[in-house]
């Protein structure tokens, strides 16, 4: 369903495709059941009558799916925040009692006239041309209530769609029991006298079948039990978003046309808040790609990190607070243990601000994990904008080209490329690409880049930052 469609069923404005396909199963099951019932009559065939009590319990349900419709179709209010599509799923559990209490006259009226009552049945051109008439009439309106009810999810209308659906199977048999019945009386076989209601029998038995799937549909929805593989949709659009552990519990019910999904996902312990939210957003945006008027509500936990990962739980109480940190480490000394990290902090803060800050943050680290004896906490500007900087020198410049020297003699280093040298307001930010042995770990990795940074310092006090992006060498 289109944006368009759904911003019209949100202001409670009932498409007219679906009035159209209600209002005009209403007038053919009118037209049917008067021919039925005059060619019935005039007959005498139990077949013919039992179609006309069929359809004129058809004209009954479409005229319920007429209201239920339009009444489903409002657009939800403090009384009804969910809004009124299951007056759409109480009309067709109505529909199917109604085709029941058909399925029951049908029964005892055959039973009358197979064992009690000899009713005598003309088959004429007349049974014949309503039957075909009914035929043609189910058929093309069964095809139009089923295209419009999927496009918009309408188990009312769908419930008429079967109606007529049953009404196409019926008739066919009829036409059967009445073409047994007219070959009966020209070749003389009386037993083939009884086809009529044993037709009737079998129509009866489609209308039990049809009313009981129906049924149980519509009970299922009134219930809120979740539809057929609804679920397992909504949970394989959650997990294929990265960022989502796993769906810890999916609940789906359906009003109307409409689907309502609750989520409660699992993320990493240590994602943010504002990422989190945009996980979410994505998770939402997919199931809407299978579900386009799905009310989606998402509720995302953190991971419980496991009790032998220190760090990770000191990061996760971080994150649960909204704190930015990063080079978070832990160190176990004499039985104690020392956590130190660095803090981002909004740069307009006083100091006083900052350290309150910092303390709040030592606070909940040491309350949530208790073998943490010690939190130091390195408070730093966050950055607020994009920070210019012009180039200090040429790529050919002498400090370039000492410190490119400096790498190169590095222990540990493969190679080095890409030296460049920014003056970004007083201070000199050295950015290059370092290569190594794709196969050193990283803690190893971290020990020459941070020995490479160190002889930089060495050879020029005035650098500030030093960026190293470390690359695998080519093992060959």
């Amino acid at each position: 369903m289109n944006a368009s469609r759904l911003a019209t069923l949100e202001r409670g404005v009932w498409p007219r495709e679906k009035q159209k396909a209600a209002l005009a199963s209403v007038l053919a099951a009118l037209l049917l059941v008067t021919l039925k019932l005059v060619v019935g009559v005039a007959t005498r065939s139990l077949g013919i009558l039992s179609e006309a009590a069929h359809s004129g319990l058809d004209l009954v349900a479409a005229t319920v799916t007429l209201v239920s419709v339009r009444v489903a179709d409002k657009p939800a209010d403090p009384s009804h925040p969910f809004g009124h599509g299951k007056v759409e799923h109480l009309s067709g559990f109505i529909e199917a009692a109604l085709l029941m209490l058909t399925c029951a006259w049908i029964v005892v009226e055959a039973g009358r006239r197979l064992f009690f009552l000899e009713v005598h049945v003309e088959p004429s051109l007349w049974a014949f041309g309503v039957m075909f008439i009914s035929l043609t009439l189910d058929t093309f309106r069964s095809r139009a209530l089923f295209r419009v009810a999927r496009k918009y999810n309408s188990q009312a209308l769908e419930a008429d769609a079967l109606h007529f659906l049953t009404d196409v199977y019926s008739s066919s048999v009829v036409i059967l029991g009445l073409v047994f019945v007219t070959i009966a009386e020209q070749r003389k076989i009386p037993w083939l006298l009884d086809a009529d209601p044993l037709a009737a029998l079998v129509v009866a038995g489609i209308i039990v079948y049809i009313s009981l799937r129906l049924g149980k549909r519509t009970v299922d929805a009134l219930v809120d039990a979740a539809p057929e593989g609804t679920t397992l949709r909504i949970e394989e659009a959650a997990r294929s978003v990265p960022g989502v552990l796993r769906p810890e519990r999916v609940r789906v019910r359906q009003s109307g046309g409409r689907v309502f999904a609750d989520l409660h996902l699992i993320l990493q312990s240590n994602t943010s808040l504002e990422h989190a939210q945009a996980v979410m957003n994505v998770v939402e945006a997919n199931v809407h790609k299978d579900f386009p008027t799905a009310d989606v509500v998402i509720h995302a936990s953190p991971q419980t990190p496991d009790s032998r990962d220190l760090v990770e739980r000191v990061r996760a109480v971080a994150h649960r607070s909204n704190f930015q940190v990063h080079d978070v480490r832990a160190l176990e000394f004499k039985g104690k243990i020392n956590v130190s990290m660095d803090l981002e902090l909004d740069p307009a803060l006083t100091l006083k601000a900052a350290h309150d800050e910092a303390s709040r943050l030592e606070g909940q680290i040491k309350a949530e994990v208790p073998e943490v004896s010690e939190v130091n906490i390195h408070v730093e500007p966050r950055p607020t904008q994009l920070e210019s900087g012009d180039e200090a020198q040429s790529a050919q410049t002498a400090m370039e080209r000492e410190l490119l020297g400096i790498a190169r003699e590095t222990p540990g280093l493969v190679d080095c490329h890409a030296v460049e040298v920014h003056q970004v307001g007083t201070s000199v930010v050295v950015s290059l690409h370092a290569t190594l042995d794709p196969d050193l770990l990283l803690t190893r990795v971290h020990d020459i880049t941070e020995d490479l940074e160190l002889r930089f310092r060495r050879s020029f006090p005035q650098i500030s930052k030093v960026n190293i992006h470390a690359e695998p060498g080519d093992p060959g």
